[in-house]
């Protein structure tokens, strides 16, 4: 399913255009790189038109712009987002000049949206705190365990003692450690960071709409991270997604049927994920060890 067709990117004569028709920026300021961000990016590596499949995966070095093209197409789509990102006072003058081509009669979903790194990241943050309430509370129950089993005191008076009555019945039949897991809440138990990350793709891809993802290995292990694109291609294959992925990941840039720009060639090309220079390097170091598998 497509539900953004193309996205056009100011071309050289665009951004000069620009330069000549804005009087806070001089010729100095735009051939600094930085001067004018997110102008004089992508004219020099010959990147204007973006043509989309089901499956679009930006690839290249650090400084390469791939989570600057994403926070272009989420804006200019006006997608949800959680995290703010970093803005200079020209990226709305540079959104002007950017064009989006949506297949006519659909339109974006309302539920696409941009999920970042630093979404993930603050997610975790906010995870950390609460598991550290959840540590806390741990702590109490050990101590309530131990107070339970040793005080033989307590006789039921009422209703209102029942769940009382329950815990202490619980407290002598059981471990401590059964005890403790049964009393916390089961969705925040045992999960590390990177199966926490994991699950905020499985929670916030649903179905028939646009995801923008910034790099959706990050804190993921490699058995994770296969696992996260056997997840996207089926949301793509049988659940009515379409995804622009930014991406080192051998294995997110191997998913099947995917559209890879390398934005680290000049100009920008579509190529196989076999032919890009990460993958080459892991495949020949492999070829190196082979004989130690």
């Amino acid at each position: 399913m497509l539900y953004l067709e193309r996205f056009d990117l100011p071309t050289a004569n665009d951004e000069l255009n620009f330069v000549f028709d804005d009087l806070r920026l001089d010729m100095t300021c735009y051939q600094n790189r930085n001067g004018a961000y997110p102008f004089h990016m992508f004219p020099q590596r010959g990147l204007s038109k973006i043509s989309f499949a089901p499956i679009t995966v930006f690839y290249g070095g650090n400084g390469s712009g791939k989570s600057t093209l994403l926070n272009v197409i989420a804006e200019k789509l006006n997608l949800s987002r959680c995290a703010p990102f970093n803005q200079s006072p020209f990226f709305e003058a540079y959104l002007s000049k950017c064009k989006s081509y949506i297949p006519s009669g659909t339109g974006v979903p309302s539920e696409s949206r941009i999920v970042t790194s630093d979404d993930v990241f603050e997610f975790l943050l906010d995870f950390r705190s609460v598991n550290q309430g959840i540590d806390r509370k741990r702590e109490q129950l050990f101590e309530e365990w131990e107070t339970l089993r040793k005080d033989g005191s307590f006789r039921l008076q009422s209703l209102s003692d029942f769940e009382e009555l329950q815990n202490r019945n619980r407290a002598k039949r059981m471990t401590r450690s059964a005890y403790t897991h049964r009393r916390l809440p089961d969705n925040l138990i045992g999960r590390s960071n990177g199966e926490s990350a994991f699950g905020i793709f499985q929670d916030r891809i649903r179905e028939n709409a646009l995801y923008l993802l910034d790099e959706p290995e990050n804190s993921l292990s490699v058995k994770l991270q296969k696992q996260l694109a056997t997840f996207l291609e089926e949301s793509v294959r049988f659940y009515g997604c379409q995804l622009v992925i930014s991406t080192h990941s051998p294995f997110i840039l191997s998913l099947k049927g995917a559209k890879i720009y390398d934005l680290d060639s000049r100009p920008v090309e579509v190529r196989k994920w076999t032919e890009l220079e990460n993958v080459r390097v892991w495949h020949e170091f492999f070829e190196e060890h082979k004989l130690e598998f």
